[in-house]
């Protein structure tokens, strides 16, 4: 396995040159987040996750965590060391509130960390991203005595925190939960009941799990509308702030997965345990959500991450592998001079490029809508962020999938084989396009609730956005043609498919649906094609390096090369739903229907 090489120079060129990130140092509350203050920051996490962090990535995958005998869970070798460290040198807290402890920097920044931690080892990054998920969680919705009481040391990373949404029976159908809240005389609830699939329910890397679980009371409405969240710690806390008795939850099983083996996938069993209202019953959902969208973005940059990795190991077997002769050749040539492997190689540094800046514009607007000045630019940040979200999640990380598969074939038979490593990227990310809600319900939520927003003006406005690059495009000269030339045919697509979902929608809900995961992909190639040519104009005038050199050749490949696909899905986006239910599921199975007996 090859050295993990932290991609600081391109996140940083992204950050000043790309997505605005200048505009966020100059907010209320982010004077100290300058560009400077930043790029050091970013490498010395640089540092610290290939130094300490990266080094665990193979034992988490060959060793995994597991549940001992005494119900106790433990990490693989040297996690729980690396956590203590990662602790110590406070990286988990750097995008939280200076009232709890945290560093006050913008969230922008906090996802360029947490992408160059879950490059280092995405299994054990899922301990500190759950951890945040819970503390914007209690922010924004938990009474100041839960806040003092709880925050500080989940800031700090002394306390874990993790989300308790799924059942055996439900899946992502949340409503039809059943674990019950029962109110005690003394304001607290008694929680019981099974979760499932919970990221590190338990572990050895803290002292305490704070768990955010939703459940039930006893009179609520039915489905979604009467569902609560509850802090459920491991360990009640005495008043002093120590640590008291074990509560009542148990793990009951450590799941055996085809990935991120190193994080504690947890069966969770909860027997009268004693939680604490957040917010007020029956609003658990409007919580949850606020956990959830955090996530989604940082889901879609694991896709990311993990295609770099993966992506650097494939570069790196490309260099030294030697094997038949190159065009022109006159002894054997490494596999990097053959034109196939260059365009794969080729594929992944670009769409890995495009990624990096989708995810990083997302993250700029959520910074946007939570401290800009004035109300109207925060509302329309938010509607940004609210129409990107679900792409970054699902184009993020069905590329990573795509990208990690690439990878693998760049080494031939070597990367099937298990030792070379190459195959655990590709099993790791797979689990990041069915986290936090599959990419289908992205898909879904992208047409049905973001698209319809101010009646499709929303999203309308934001590919008109992207066409005012067009003038400078064309100002820029022959090199750029082709990038103007197919951004400018793409739009045309992506606004088109626009208009028949806003047509459809409403009339005709089963079709928009059965087109709304190819229209999302169109999305995605779009906008990632416009960032890209962002990013090759950004780059115009630069001194040469490695980072600035490269824009213009990966933006004209992109046009030219990935972009035009997008063309290619409208028929999919427009066909409807007839065909697909055209045949039932005996006849898909190719069986006769069967007959009702006699």
């Amino acid at each position: 396995m090859s050295e993990f090489r932290p991609p600081v120079a391109d996140l940083t060129f992204a950050l000043e040159h790309v997505v605005g990130y200048d505009q966020i140092a100059q907010l209320p509350g982010f004077e100290h987040a300058d560009h400077d203050t930043v790029v050091e920051i970013l490498s010395e996490a640089g540092g610290f996750m290939a130094e300490v962090v990266a080094p665990t990535n193979r034992a988490g995958d060959l060793e995994g965590s597991r549940l001992n005998a005494d119900g106790t869970v433990t990490t693989p070798t040297g996690f729980k060391e690396a956590y203590a460290a990662f602790v110590e040198a406070g990286w988990g807290s750097v995008p939280l509130p200076e009232e709890f402890g945290g560093g006050g920097f913008p969230r922008t920044i906090g996802l360029a960390l947490q992408e160059l931690e879950m490059e280092a080892n995405m299994a054990f990054a899922l301990a500190p991203l759950l951890t945040q998920g819970a503390i914007e969680a209690l922010l924004g919705y938990g009474t100041d005595e839960q806040k003092q009481q709880w925050l500080p040391k989940m800031v700090s990373g002394e306390w874990a925190g993790t989300m308790n949404l799924t059942e055996p029976h439900a899946g992502s159908d949340v409503g039809a939960l059943t674990t019950k809240a029962v109110k005690r005389a003394d304001g607290t609830y008694g929680i019981t009941g099974q979760k499932i699939f919970i990221t590190f329910g338990d572990h050895d890397l803290s002292e305490q799990i704070v768990h955010l679980v939703l459940a039930r009371t006893p009179d609520a409405p039915a489905g979604t509308k009467g569902i609560s969240i509850f802090i459920v710690p491991k360990f009640l806390v005495n008043d002093d702030g120590s640590l008291g008795e074990r509560n009542g939850v148990h793990t009951v099983g450590v799941e055996h997965k085809m990935g991120i083996h190193g994080s504690p996938t947890c069966v969770l069993s909860y027997e009268d345990a004693t939680g604490y209202l957040v917010g007020d019953e029956n609003i658990g959902m409007r919580i949850m959500f606020v956990m959830m969208n955090s996530a989604r973005l940082s889901v879609g940059t694991q896709g990311l991450a993990v295609a770099e990795r993966a992506y650097q190991q494939s570069l790196d077997y490309a260099k030294e592998r030697v094997q038949g002769r190159a065009i022109g050749a006159t002894e054997s040539s490494p596999i990097i001079d053959f034109p196939d492997v260059r365009r794969m190689l080729m594929t992944q540094k670009a769409y890995i490029a495009a990624l990096r800046r989708m995810m990083l514009l997302n993250a700029v607007n959520v910074d946007i809508s939570t401290h800009h000045p004035d109300a109207a630019t925060r509302a329309r940040a938010d509607e940004i962020v609210g129409l990107l979200t679900p792409i970054c999640k699902s184009f993020g990380t069905d590329l990573g999938n795509e990208l990690t598969s690439l990878a693998l074939q760049i080494h031939g038979g070597m990367g099937f084989i298990e030792e070379t490593g190459v195959a655990q990227h590709y099993r790791d990310v797979r689990i990041a396009a069915i986290y936090e809600g599959t990419n289908g319900i992205q898909a879904a939520d992208l047409i049905g609730r973001k698209l319809p927003v101010r009646d499709g003006a929303s999203a309308l406005e934001f590919i008109a956005s992207m066409r005012e690059l067009d003038g400078e495009l064309a100002a820029a000269g022959e090199e750029f043609a082709s990038i103007r030339t197919q951004l400018t045919a793409q739009l045309d697509t992506l606004e088109q498919t626009t208009m028949w979902m806003l047509r459809t929608g409403p009339t005709d809900p089963n079709s928009a649906l059965s087109g709304s995961s190819p229209y999302l992909r169109i999305w995605g190639l779009v906008v990632g094609g416009w960032l890209m040519a962002k990013s090759a104009l950004g780059a115009r005038g630069l001194d040469a390096d490695g980072i600035a050199e490269a824009q213009l050749p990966l933006a004209r490949f992109y046009a030219e090369q990935l972009l035009p696909q997008a063309a290619g899905l409208v028929g999919a986006v427009t066909a409807g739903s007839h065909d697909l239910f055209a045949l039932d599921a005996d006849t898909l199975a190719d069986r006769a229907p069967s007959r009702a007996r006699v």
